[in-house]
């Protein structure tokens, strides 16, 4: 099998679409001989804030020498991302060997599997093969029922803030969705949790104390103890807790200083678990973490930012960043969403910030119509134009930026984040 068959297998079983429940997996680990128990785990699981959290805490793994696998989803770039060992991308030629591999096994089963579950597969097979002292696994969706969650050794189980999303599967209240990500607690494994709705916290705390014959030992970060240093667009220096070390990170937006603090509590939890983590690697680590449409200024020339947010947390989240980086200055937004989320919503967040509007139709199945989109936001009186492709809407937003002298914001959807990312690339 090629990288190129790889690619086009996972992709004929993407079509099945996802179906909740660990049944396949299991079986699927079996025919792979149950490599996850010989690894160890910081599994994590969040509506918003989980990337970010994720890549920190690999990169301070790296930093305290210790062989680190992350599993992300999305891929933002190339499918490559979505399993990597110390910020080096699985390659080509050993992602076409592992997947052929769990095909054999997946061609067997009477259900066979899911794209996630394939993946999940083969990410193990690889983190397991290559040794790694350690895994940071984030979720795929929720946590009961998501493939990752079949995992035993799980050192920490970290919960970053919950939002409505997902509530065909995952329930429409935010304590039916905290539950559903409470279960990737296991039997003696510590909890990190940032979870900003009291209901939802009270879900996992009660979890991590009754679910077990012996409660779990539960955390939570003190935001109170963050202290802001300095910000700009490189990024931005705080204190935590009340400490004289001076942590920078390029990552913007003051959500991203509640991750931080997500992840140095979790630092602590695993220094007091046995591992090694100096100080200087926690510094580094936090220093070096860079990832992709989380506010990424891509352009200063006009000035133009992508974010991923594509519910309403993530818009909220965007909204703040905008008002501390970008006050003042006149905004044009190039959006596009998924018809199954809450984007009326999305929208009114984004028309309180936002003058003018271009609107594009995602590389998704699941996405509105551009001009769908664009006729529900002329009702309200702003400028709005429907552009063909995710590149004429950069372009068209870049004419309209020169034009009234403004800012370019690009969010709504990571499917959008890609294609965004290389026009830059590309083109600039």
């Amino acid at each position: 099998m090629t990288y190129e068959q790889a690619l086009a297998y996972i992709g004929t079983i993407s079509a099945r679409g996802s179906k909740p429940g660990l049944e396949r997996i299991r079986t699927l680990m079996d025919g792979l001989g149950n490599v996850q128990n010989k690894l160890k785990f910081i599994h994590i699981a969040g509506t918003n804030g989980k990337g970010s959290t994720s890549c920190m805490l690999s990169n301070i793994l790296i930093q305290a020498g210790y062989k680190t696998g992350l599993f992300i989803s999305p891929f933002i770039i190339r499918f490559n991302e979505r399993m990597q060992i110390n910020g080096e991308h699985i390659p080509d030629d050993k992602l076409a060997e592992i997947v052929e591999r769990v095909k054999a096994v997946a061609d067997t089963m009477p259900d066979g599997a899911t794209e996630f579950e394939l993946i999940t597969a083969a990410a193990f097979l690889w983190f397991a093969e290559e040794s790694c002292d350690i895994v940071v696994l984030e979720t795929g969706l929720g946590g009961r029922l998501d493939a990752t969650n079949i995992i035993e050794n799980n050192e920490c189980a970290v919960i970053t803030n919950i939002g409505i999303d997902h509530t065909d599967y995952l329930g429409n209240t935010l304590a039916e969705i905290a539950y559903e990500k409470a279960c990737i607690i296991k039997e003696g494994c510590p909890v990190v949790a940032y979870v900003s709705d009291k209901e939802a916290m009270d879900v996992i705390r009660n979890y991590a104390a009754a679910a077990y014959r012996q409660p779990c030992r539960y955390f939570e970060p003190r935001f109170d103890a963050i202290t802001p240093l300095s910000s700009d667009l490189t990024g931005q220096s705080f204190r935590y807790p009340h400490t004289p070390t001076e942590y920078h990170i390029r990552l913007l937006g003051e959500h991203q200083l509640r991750n931080a603090a997500v992840v140095l509590t979790t630092v602590d939890v695993l220094k007091d678990r046995g591992w090694k983590i100096p100080q200087e690697a926690v510094v580094k680590g936090l220093a070096a973490a860079q990832w992709p449409a989380r506010f990424e200024l891509l352009c200063k020339d006009p000035i133009v930012f992508v974010d991923g947010a594509h519910n309403m947390q993530g818009v909220e989240s965007l909204r703040k960043a905008v008002e501390d980086y970008l006050s003042g200055r006149r905004i044009v937004c190039l959006t596009g969403v998924l018809a199954d989320k809450d984007w009326q919503h999305m929208m009114t967040v984004l028309q309180s910030f936002a003058s003018d509007f271009i609107t594009v139709t995602p590389d998704s199945p699941r996405a509105l119509q551009n001009t769908e989109l664009a006729a529900y936001l002329s009702a309200d009186g702003k400028w709005v134009q429907a552009a063909d492709s995710v590149e004429q809407g950069m372009t068209l937003a870049l004419e309209r930026a020169k034009e009234t002298d403004s800012v370019v914001v690009a969010c709504g959807s990571l499917y959008m984040a890609s294609e965004i990312r290389e026009y830059f690339g590309r083109n600039v």
